[in-house]
């Protein structure tokens, strides 16, 4: 989950962060520092308002630095820039200030302290829509501007209650994010959203809803002609066929992330080490799967042995030889003695039925057997017969 996160944590930063204030790279840091350390609050009463705005643009240039380097600084910049935007309402500013603080929280792990100040930032947005201007924008605010920075909020909110584990909450910002890459043809974004809310899902095991969201990633990815995007989104895909047994589709996916892989060495090493881990996996399971075949065709086979084994001694015991009996070297075995001594006790042929729970009709096929054995026409002659041979 927080690889997840980290991952669309990035890629809002790297959306909310165009056109701010990142000149700071052509400053000293220290001299920075050392210039706004001599602003007083006397001095920042008594200061024109184009000082202020220089002196605040200065304190969010090192809060943009600091936020590379130390949360602690960057969060104490970030409410040294609110001194001065708070009061003056200046909301493009405050939005940047409690969104840099928001994130420092959010590098701490804490959650709802997170979720306060960027709840703050989206009040100064939704002011901005509202028609509030500022002396750097005195004509308001462009909407495409307001709405890259909602984006970026709504996604890292949505983090927030994604690692929270109240994913309903989530998928509501993310979805309000994704309207908003869509309204301004942000494909990438959108790949790079719903690749991520696949993951999540294949993380709950819901992959119905991951295969879901790694399409929608699919489609944004080849509007954009992002081949790397495709890639990522494959190799996604090829995991939930994997986790669903489907191997041979499974590997059909990871083959295609595969080649782009291999042909950009270094560009995407820990998502090329996932796939070659899920390929390994679903070779793995094949052998596992050729396996357990071979051995139910083997257990079948004994299965089937042991039967025919069976029903052979089964019919041996039934009509084995047993021994020579006197006269004419007739041979009889175990069951027909036992029905002959039936018969000469005189018992019918249900009775013996019963007695040996055998069917009326087998033992009927029995007496018939014995008399023509015996050559005989009748039940008295075969008794007669074997009586006088000493058989019974």
């Amino acid at each position: 989950m927080k690889r997840f996160v980290l991952c669309l944590c990035l890629c809002f930063l790297a959306a909310s962060t165009a056109g701010a204030y990142n000149d700071y790279r052509n400053h000293n840091i220290d001299s920075l520092e050392l210039e706004v350390s001599r602003w007083t609050p006397d001095r920042v009463a008594k200061a024109t308002e184009q000082e202020l705005i220089n002196l605040d643009n200065a304190y969010r240039e090192l809060m943009i630095a600091c936020s590379r380097l130390n949360n602690d600084k960057c969060e104490f910049y970030a409410r040294k820039s609110l001194t001065i935007t708070v009061p003056r309402g200046w909301e493009f500013a405050k939005c940047d200030a409690y969104r840099y603080i928001g994130m420092c929280f959010y590098a701490r792990e804490k959650w709802d302290s997170a979720h306060f100040y960027y709840n703050l930032a989206l009040e100064a947005l939704y002011k901005m829509e509202a028609g509030a201007t500022s002396p750097t924008a005195p004509g308001g605010y462009p909407q495409r501007q307001i709405d890259d920075q909602k984006s970026a909020l709504y996604g890292t909110i949505g983090n927030i209650y994604n690692l929270q584990d109240s994913l309903d909450l989530a998928m509501d910002y993310y979805a309000k994010a994704a309207e908003i890459f869509e309204k301004w043809g942000w494909n990438e974004s959108n790949s790079i959203l719903y690749y991520n809310i696949g993951e999540t899902w294949v993380e709950e095991a819901d992959y119905g809803k991951a295969m879901d969201g790694y399409r929608k990633a699919l489609d944004y990815a080849q509007a954009a002609s992002d081949t790397l995007l495709m890639a990522n989104v494959w190799k996604g895909m090829g995991r939930v066929y994997l986790e669903k047994g489907r191997y041979s589709r499974a590997m059909r996916y990871l083959k295609k992330a595969e080649a782009y892989y291999t042909a950009h060495v270094g560009e995407e090493e820990v998502f090329h080490q996932e796939n070659l881990d899920s390929i390994s996996r679903v070779m793995d399971a094949r052998k596992a799967l050729t396996y357990r075949i071979l051995g139910v065709i083997c257990g079948a086979f004994l299965i089937a042995a042991g039967y025919a084994f069976g029903l052979k001694l089964k019919k041996k015991k039934r009509d084995g030889d047993t021994e020579n009996v006197r006269g004419d070297g007739v041979k009889l075995n175990d069951r027909e003695l036992e029905i002959l001594r039936l018969m000469a006790q005189g018992k019918t042929t249900a009775q013996i039925a019963d007695e040996i729970f055998l069917s009326a009709e087998t033992v009927k096929w029995y007496r018939k057997k014995l008399f023509t054995k015996f050559d005989v026409a009748n039940a008295a002659e075969l008794i007669r017969r074997v009586t006088e041979e000493g058989i019974i």
